[in-house]
């Protein structure tokens, strides 16, 4: 799948001036409130018209200067922050509205079965919980059998509990569903555990475009993401469920000891580590509680205007990044290129930041 977008539209007091490509798996649309993102997803799906604007998906161009393909000529699945289902029908009925768009009924068992539908094929859409009703809305846009799939915030209105509960369906319909995703969002954490690219939107503009675990670790991007969301994707693999209650995972810098990564040993998984939670030593240390010390060596420090530095780390083949304020930069005269250890605590990867697994409690 190759998706093309080129957007300008002038608001006012705003002006979307925007291009990125997208290719298969799930592309994130990222940035605050008012950058632009849902402007963009609109477009896309044809629900507006920019004042310029070139959008091809594949071979068939939607936009152009004299093209325009109305919404329901596009094939395009669409997922709003508000479920938005008929309340007079039921789950299976809201589910069957979307199957005279072309889906076969095999597509329907798989659907139910990918998003944990059949509890809930008779109830009326009042009794269902936040997250169940998104799983319903999902179902639905993905039985009109689309060729790409838009989610507009789809979690922005979920608590935390429903948040968790419906995250493992989008991993699920990441790694099982061949439909593209271009996926809205303002929340780090709902990037870094489903993201394969992300183009950072700011004040209309793209910033940055390119794989989810490249960009997140720019620490040029800190001002974006905001200092205590800044962090670095590690891939690890679960190597075993030791007895005390900890899983050991190797990444490609060392082991490290989590807090119950419930995952099957060889699973391939990755972890949000942010930048607040990892220490420096010159030296290796010894005599701490914290259990996990990674060989590391500093490839950028960044200066920001206040008193913390950025440090992106090279771990093994991944990134790291580390914040320390400018005082211990200068007692520790930390340069570009020198070696040192990275710690972490083992409960400092929080059970929301690890995808591809469930996560224990502690």
């Amino acid at each position: 799948m190759s998706l093309h977008v080129t957007l300008h539209h002038r608001f006012d007091g705003f002006t979307l001036d925007a291009a990125f490509d997208a290719g298969p798996g799930v592309t994130a649309l990222f940035g605050r409130s008012g950058a632009g993102k849902t402007t963009v997803v609109n477009a896309v799906a044809g629900l507006m018209r920019a004042d310029k604007s070139t959008i091809r998906l594949n071979d068939t161009v939607f936009d152009a200067a004299s093209t325009h393909v109305p919404p329901h000529k596009r094939r395009i699945g669409y997922v709003f922050q508000d479920a938005r289902l008929f309340p007079h029908l039921s789950v299976a009925q809201n589910l069957d509205y979307a199957t005279r768009f072309g889906a076969r009924g095999a597509d329907r068992a798989q659907i139910i079965d990918l998003l944990g539908l059949g509890d809930l094929l008779d109830r009326a859409p009042a009794t269902l919980s936040g997250g169940q009703k998104q799983r319903v809305a999902l179902g639905r846009a993905l039985l009109s059998d689309p060729q790409l799939l838009l989610m507009d915030e789809p979690l922005a209105a979920l608590d935390a509990p429903r948040k968790a509960e419906i995250l493992p369906y989008l991993e699920r319909l990441k790694a099982e569903s061949r439909v593209p995703i271009l996926y809205v969002s303002h929340a780090l954490d709902e990037v870094a555990r489903i993201a394969d690219e992300i183009v950072v939107l700011d004040a209309g503009r793209v910033r940055a475009h390119g794989p989810v675990d490249t960009v997140l670790a720019d620490p040029t991007l800190i001002p974006l993401f905001g200092v205590r969301e800044a962090g670095a994707i590690l891939p690890a693999t679960v190597m075993a469920q030791e007895a005390d209650g900890l899983t050991r995972l190797s990444t490609s810098a060392g082991d490290l000891h989590l807090m119950g990564v419930l995952a099957r040993t060889g699973a391939r998984i990755r972890l949000r580590v942010l930048a607040q939670d990892v220490m420096l030593s010159r030296t290796r240390p010894e005599g701490l509680s914290a259990l996990n010390i990674l060989p590391v060596t500093i490839d950028t420090i960044f200066r920001g205007d206040g008193p913390g530095v950025a440090i992106r780390l090279r771990a093994g083949e991944d990134i790291l990044l580390a914040r320390i304020t400018a005082r211990a930069l200068g007692q520790m005269s930390l340069e570009e290129g020198q070696s040192v250890f990275a710690v972490l605590k083992a409960s400092s990867v929080a059970p929301t930041a690890i995808s591809g697994a469930q996560t224990a409690q502690t």
